[in-house]
């Protein structure tokens, strides 16, 4: 898992709790259920059975393998709408390309991510490169929507490319955890990801035995999700493992721990911090489509039949099927 690593001594340090501060509690631990997406690749269904109102502003995470592909195996999503949201791909192993119908486009790779604003209305594809798909090869990543308020659900598509070097990389009070900042900001450091809901995105890795004991904004809500490893979350460690998402409580602070022993094909707690300023507006979703009423969906639906959400451009991005896999 390499994503972008660094020596976390020769980073800024995150500045240790005040005394009034106090931390989140745990509200729920969750397991989050296996599935498919797309055109068959496996992902984890990291909100799966966390109530709407604890999860907002975010609808939906995916959780993108981990998996060892061999040739011919890997898997992408062909050419499909969203409108009402943003998505956010962050790819910790192997590489993903996008492209879309308002000139976006790029290849996703090691800690990068993709940000994309539907609003309105846009067509675009995420699909493993041709030579990740004839060779196999290692693939993790992140997928996740992040709602848009009723004033923003017909803002103008947008494009961001994060590269793993842009990130805002800082280290826990005693080293034991790097932390990456993708969006918003962590103790007055600031991620790259300019995003019209107010967030906090971060990938932290926490080496065993240490323990990150992180500021965080109190209104936003907080959650936590392991990515790989165990360990414990919240005052009175509650212990959690790879596949789990808590939900915490108000205060000021999120802390997590890493066990003192991993196993040995995962060296570290590797954990995603996502929290934000909840919409509290109604969410109705119908499929790639997330509104705020039924009335709403049916119009994106039309509206995408009708073409308006822009054009397959030419020469476009499309999967590639191996003829490892016995495809054409």
């Amino acid at each position: 898992m390499p994503a972008i690593t660094a020596d976390t001594f020769a980073l800024p340090r995150i500045a240790p709790p005040a005394p009034t501060d106090t931390d989140r509690p745990v509200r729920s631990i969750t397991s989050g259920p296996r599935g498919f997406e797309g055109e068959g690749f496996p992902v984890v269904r990291a909100f799966a059975g966390v109530a709407v109102a604890d999860l907002d502003p975010f609808v939906h995470m995916d959780q993108m393998g981990e998996v060892e592909y061999e040739p011919g195996e890997p898997r992408g999503t062909d050419w499909h709408p969203h409108r009402g949201f943003e998505t956010v791909t962050y790819m910790i192993d192997g590489r993903f390309a996008h492209q879309d119908s308002h000139g976006g486009g790029g290849l996703i790779a090691d800690g990068a991510t993709q940000w994309m604003t539907a609003g309105s209305g846009i067509l675009h594809i995420e699909t493993p490169p041709a030579e990740l798909v004839e060779r196999g090869g290692l693939f993790h990543g992140i997928q996740l929507w992040v709602n848009l308020p009723r004033t923003d659900k017909f803002a103008a598509p947008r494009y961001q490319a994060i590269e793993g070097n842009e990130v805002k990389l800082l280290a826990s009070d005693d080293g034991g955890a790097l932390v990456r900042v993708i969006a918003g900001d962590l103790d007055g450091h600031a991620g790259p990801g300019a995003t019209h809901t107010p967030i906090t995105l971060a990938h932290t890795t926490i080496q065993p035995g240490a323990q990150l004991d992180i500021p965080w904004r109190r209104d936003f809500n907080a959650l936590v999700y392991v990515l790989s490893g165990r360990g414990s979350v919240g005052p009175v460690a509650h212990p959690i493992r790879q596949g789990q998402l808590a939900v915490l409580g108000p205060g000021d602070r999120i802390r997590v721990a890493a066990a003192e022993r991993q196993d040995a094909h995962r060296p570290a707690l590797e954990v995603l911090l996502l929290g934000g300023l909840p919409i509290r507006e109604p969410v109705y979703q119908y499929g790639p489509f997330v509104m705020n009423s039924k009335t709403e969906l049916i119009q994106a639906l039309e509206a995408y039949q009708a073409g308006k959400f822009g054009t397959i451009p030419p020469n476009a991005l499309m999967p590639h099927h191996s003829s490892v896999s016995g495809q054409d």
